[in-house]
């Protein structure tokens, strides 16, 4: 049964726990995370906070990643860019201890979250229509660098993903994913500058607030990309499964043109230990069969003593189908 959310209201009430459980089509619900109950010592909340905005970016080129994350106990920040043509990927990151120097807006609609140590600056601004991207970082890749100044356009109107459910008694999981936002300004990686153009470059946003178990596992698979001509019609994915009660509400939708078409549940068909195996999709009524087919995992391992995660990020190519709420085929024929 899947609960889509219509009316705004506060994500807690005052004992901590979740006013509204469901998916939207916009964030509805206001994320004040100080009503966030763990603790006898209101300062020690923070500990069990996870807060993060993570930004990517498509182009013909290359596929590049921005993310500011609060931990709890630490921070982290890190870049990263993958050449489709080389294969070549590389990323740095910084770890912070307790988070000192990071801001993170409140709700995901508008407002500034940023980092600046002097030698890496990372600045997101989200207004109406236009989210704004900004990344310094001179030493990047042994002094090649890295600059980012670009837009990514949010038409109002323009649907989302938002998820809210439970993960337990107390802990709880709050997400926007927003797909296919169209990019407008430049990329610098090294001597090679690269103009983003909004028909042929697209971005989106993984938002991200909540409390988990100590322990947790999950998959995720994004997509932002362009449909053949004519029309140049935009078409994203968003599927996830794992952690939470999602007996209420899926992340699962495909988004085409703006508009977000919602899926059950999808099964994730994968061998675990062989990520560059073939991925396959499918959902619980019919709507979607996908094979994703990878050329690169990019694993990312952090052990932080108290936070220890293991990632293995897949970029590949989708082909299949995926019916649209209308009963549209939407097909790689």
């Amino acid at each position: 049964m899947q609960t889509e959310l219509t009316q705004p209201g506060p994500l807690l009430d005052a004992r901590g726990r979740l006013v509204q459980v469901g998916w939207s089509r916009r964030p509805l619900l206001d994320c004040n995370l100080e009503r966030a109950r763990f603790y006898a010592l209101r300062p020690l909340q923070r500990f069990r906070l996870k807060r993060w905005d993570y930004y990517a970016l498509f182009t013909p080129r290359r596929f590049f990643s921005a993310t500011i994350a609060d931990l709890g106990y630490a921070g982290n920040i890190f870049v990263y860019t993958l050449d489709f043509e080389t294969g070549e990927l590389h990323e740095e990151g910084l770890v912070i201890p307790l988070g000192r120097g990071l801001q993170l807006e409140r709700n995901p609609l508008d407002g500034e979250a940023h980092f600046d140590n002097g030698k890496v600056a990372l600045h997101f601004r989200a207004e109406a229509q236009a989210r704004h991207i900004s990344v310094s970082w001179p030493a990047f890749h042994d002094g090649r660098g890295m600059q980012a100044e670009f837009a990514l356009r949010c038409p109002a109107g323009h649907e989302s993903m938002s998820i809210i459910i439970p993960i337990g008694g107390k802990r709880f999981y709050n997400n926007t994913k927003i797909n296919c936002l169209p990019a407008e300004g430049f990329l610098r990686y090294g001597e090679v500058r690269e103009e983003l153009r909004p028909e042929s470059c697209l971005g989106s946003l993984d938002w991200g607030r909540g409390v988990w178990e100590y322990s947790s596992y999950w998959n995720w698979a994004s997509a932002s990309g362009y449909l053949p001509a004519p029309g140049k019609r935009t078409i994203g994915l968003n599927l996830g499964a794992g952690f939470g009660d999602l007996s209420r509400a899926t992340e699962n939708c495909a988004i085409v043109d703006g508009r977000l078409h919602k899926l059950g549940a999808v099964t994730f068909d994968y061998r675990p230990g062989d990520y560059m195996h073939p991925w396959r999709f499918r959902d619980d009524e019919g709507r979607l069969d996908l094979t994703l087919t990878p050329f690169k995992d990019r694993t990312a391992k952090t052990n932080l003593g108290i936070i220890v995660s293991e990632v293995h990020q897949m970029f590949g190519r989708y082909n299949g189908r995926v019916v649209t709420d209308q009963g549209e085929k939407i097909d790689d024929k």
